[in-house]
C-alpha cells in the first residue's frame, strides 16, 4: 500500500505544482492530498512539504487548525467562479447540467469560505 500511497502522493504533488502555474486550477486541494498521501508512505517528503517555503506553512495551518488563509479562499472562490464561466459559455450546458455544476460549486465554495482562517497570516 506505500508504494501505491507514494505514486498517488507524487501525482497529487504534480497536480499542485501545475496548479501553482495555471490560473483556473486550484493548488492547495492537491497539495493537502499529497501531504495526506505522503504521511502514509513518505515522512521525508512529507516533511519536505510542511517546511517548505512558499507552501509550508498554509499546509501546516490546515493540518493544525484546519485553517486557509483569506488570499487562498479568494482565490478558491474567484477560480470556481471562472470556471463556471468558461464552462457555462464553452459548453452550453443544459439548465439541469449547469445547475447541478453550480450546486456542487456552491457547495465546495460554502465548505471553503467556513474553514477557519488564522489572525497571523
Amino acid at each position: 500500500m506505500r508504494e501505491i500511497f507514494f505514486c498517488i502522493g507524487c501525482l497529487m504533488l504534480g497536480l499542485g505544482v501545475i496548479g501553482a502555474f495555471l490560473p483556473v486550477m486550484p493548488t492547495t486541494i492537491f497539495l493537502i492530498l499529497a501531504m495526506w498521501f505522503f504521511a502514509r508512505s513518505s515522512p521525508q517528503l512529507e516533511n519536505w512539504m510542511l517546511s517548505h517555503p512558499r507552501f509550508g506553512r498554509a499546509l501546516r495551518n490546515w493540518r493544525t487548525y484546519g485553517a486557509v488563509p483569506v488570499r487562498a479562499k479568494i482565490m478558491a472562490c474567484a477560480g470556481m467562479t471562472t470556471g463556471f464561466l468558461v464552462f457555462w459559455a464553452s459548453v452550453h450546458p443544459s439548465i439541469l447540467v449547469a445547475a447541478s455544476v453550480a450546486v456542487l460549486l456552491v457547495g465546495s465554495a460554502t465548505y471553503v469560505v467556513s474553514r477557519p482562517t488564522l489572525v497571523s497570516e
